[in-house]
């Protein structure tokens, strides 16, 4: 069974983005060595316009084949004119407004995402990449078994968090950290708790 892996930018009081949703100033802690650690060990979780950039765009999927992000955070390429921002990966992305995708790359999940995880999770191939947001993580939490977590040394005091939901206690396990010198720190946990 394949794993659905949440992988993000955090703040060190736990916001992956300021209120709006807005998250590129935690790019400015995203430095040389940085880059390199995300290259090597999770080269698929850059999109494909910064691959190439990088001159990157060659290198094979490691972790994931398939990413699902939400309409929020797809938007973000969009605006730039990108309508398929992961092309090197499977792509969907979970909305209720968007009644049809602008790239045939993207498949619109408008209904349901819980139960298309469970359905791509069966299926043969490597992981599942969560790319965001707050709210689809908020639904997709009982599908969710690891959480990768980039944290920056920046504190926001609100903004929009991790998980949008309701509380709940979900138990995660610490299966290792990585610390960099400009402070950004990546703890990874797998969950626990019985489903």
């Amino acid at each position: 069974m394949r794993k659905l892996t949440y992988f993000m930018a955090a703040s060190i009081d736990g916001f992956i983005g300021a209120p709006d949703g807005d998250a590129q100033f935690f790019l400015r802690h995203a430095d040389e060595e940085f880059f390199r650690w995300l290259a090597s060990d999770y080269p698929e979780t850059l999109a494909s316009h910064g691959r190439r950039a990088l001159g990157l765009d060659g290198l094979p999927n490691r972790r994931f084949d398939t990413v699902i992000q939400g309409r929020r955070s797809y938007e973000v390429a969009l605006k730039e004119g990108i309508t398929s921002p992961y092309a090197h990966l499977r792509q969907y992305v979970a909305s209720r407004t968007l009644t049809e995708s602008p790239d045939p790359a993207v498949e619109i999940i408008s209904s349901g995402p819980a139960e298309r995880v469970r359905e791509l999770k069966r299926e043969e191939g490597l992981g599942i990449y969560l790319c965001g947001g707050s709210r689809l993580a908020g639904e997709l939490r009982e599908e969710i078994d690891e959480l990768v977590i980039k944290t920056y040394p920046v504190v926001l005091g609100s903004g929009m968090p991790m998980f949008g939901a309701g509380f709940q206690i979900t138990d995660f396990t610490l299966k290792s950290v990585r610390s960099f010198p400009n402070g950004a720190v990546v703890s990874t946990y797998s969950r626990t708790t019985a489903r």
